[in-house]
């Protein structure tokens, strides 16, 4: 098939190029010169263990190429997959300008045969129905006669460092749409990585497709993220409980993760969660609850968990350090 990814960032380059990989023809977008021609050279401007490799391969199958041309992109492709940055806003709201930005410039260009176009981002809530009104506007600008698009929430479950193994052995694949259309074409995109076709373990199962609404979908992503942050914050608090009743808390969360209705992962005790996925996903879905009028309490105390973690550890650092005036302490 014929795919297009505006956005090399994190996802979208791991996406493009693993999708060049099980057979189909890519082209990338960015607006960046310097890093596309980074990229056209076959090397990653990020560090993801063998990615420079299977986007080499793919350049040199002719099957994946690196462009600032969206023209080209949106022309060439039949899934326009958008996949640019929702980074926080101060008030915990994503910022989809960039998103918007690519739904504009999708709609100047549209023409030709249907498209399906793929919210791959880390989108607010409705942002599905937004993308396309805003491409429906920049197609009646030109009053052209287009082909017909469909849009489809598709997010992503990919963790730095594990994302090409995480793209190719998916826990399950989101696809979220009103049109059948949409939703078989993207069935057909991941057809290989459904079949286990590029795993050395052929006996694995199918991998899950789960097929819901729009809504549904961009639902899934935040609500995912929002539990694992939970499950590491309610580990944090047993932690310090632990500490005070003289518990192990490495020994009680063996204890409980071999149930497998809890299971092990995401209940190592420490600082708290950070980086660039849960703090903004949290705050977006406490923000989307608080615009429909309700008040996301555990999600909240979640976050004033999280938040407190970080001077229990200036206390330990406190008791073992003794005087820490003077000194910086980099929690984040």
């Amino acid at each position: 098939m014929k795919v297009c990814v505006i956005g090399t960032g994190y996802v979208g380059l791991v996406t493009g190029a693993c999708l060049a990989q099980i057979g189909h023809h890519v082209i990338c977008i960015d607006n960046n010169s310097e890093k596309v021609v980074l990229m056209q050279s076959g090397k990653s401007p990020i560090f993801e263990p063998g990615l420079d490799e299977i986007m080499q391969s793919g350049m040199e199958a002719g099957r994946l190429e690196f462009t600032t041309d969206l023209a080209a992109g949106v022309a060439h492709g039949d899934i326009l997959f958008i996949a640019v940055g929702t980074p926080a806003l101060p008030n915990g709201e994503s910022n989809t300008r960039y998103v918007e930005a690519v739904a504009r410039g999708i709609g100047s260009h549209l023409n030709g045969g249907y498209k399906v176009i793929v919210n791959k981002s880390t989108v607010p809530i409705g942002s599905g129905d937004s993308v396309r009104r805003i491409v429906l506007d920049g197609v009646a600008e030109r009053e052209e006669k287009i082909g017909g698009f469909d849009v489809v929430s598709n997010p992503e479950f990919l963790r730095e460092g594990s994302a090409v193994y995480d793209t190719f052995n998916p826990d399950r694949i989101v696809l979220g749409s009103h049109s059948d259309r949409a939703i078989a074409m993207m069935q057909e995109l991941y057809n290989p990585i459904v079949k286990r076709e590029f795993v050395a373990d052929r006996n694995l199962p199918q991998v899950s497709v789960v097929v819901t609404d729009l809504t549904s979908a961009e639902m899934i992503k935040y609500a995912a993220n929002a539990f694992l942050a939970t499950k590491i914050s309610f580990i944090n608090e047993v932690a310090n409980i632990c500490d005070r009743v003289g518990a192990d808390v490495t020994q009680v969360a063996k204890g409980i993760g071999l149930d497998s209705q809890i299971g092990s992962k995401f209940l190592q005790a420490g600082i708290g969660w950070g980086g660039s996925c849960f703090p903004k996903d949290v705050s977006e879905l406490i923000h989307a609850a608080d615009d429909y009028g309700y008040e996301a309490q555990l999600l909240k105390a979640a976050v004033a968990t999280n938040q407190m973690q970080r001077l229990v550890a200036l206390e330990k650092l406190q008791q073992v350090l003794k005087i820490l005036k003077g000194k910086t302490a980099l929690l984040n």
